[in-house]
């Protein structure tokens, strides 16, 4: 299994900018965005992939932060991941995020939790 990093929390910063913090004692400075996403149905998780010393690392984003993801879809706003020290863009995120969004309306194959919760928020 790919090693996978939990987002702990979101905030954004004074240039109007979506910080997902990942979890405390993660070090981000190997990452380089992937401009790659999955779903996580099981865990109600949007999966942002990157490359970490040539391996894939999966960036988990939980049902609890996806209201802060619509508001920056809606605001066009540059999302990123930080670990208190650095911050990396994610890029094509807005794309591979709209994109998932759109398949996941009304298709059965995310699970009828995933299908219910996205539609709820991001349609």
């Amino acid at each position: 299994m790919k090693k996978k990093i939990k987002i702990m929390n979101v905030e954004w910063n004074k240039n109007e900018e979506l910080l997902l913090r990942v979890e405390e004692g993660t070090s981000i400075s190997a990452m380089k965005p992937m401009g790659q996403m999955l779903v996580d149905s099981d865990h109600l998780s949007f999966i942002y992939v990157v490359d970490m010393q040539d391996d894939y690392t999966y960036i988990s984003i939980p049902e609890g932060t996806w209201p802060e993801l619509k508001k920056a879809l809606d605001q066009h706003a540059d999302v990123y991941i930080s670990d208190q020290k650095e911050r990396l863009l994610l890029t094509e995120f807005h794309e591979e995020l709209s994109y998932l969004i759109e398949n996941i309306k009304g298709n059965s194959n995310y699970g009828e939790r995933m299908v219910e919760k996205v539609e709820a928020l991001f349609l």
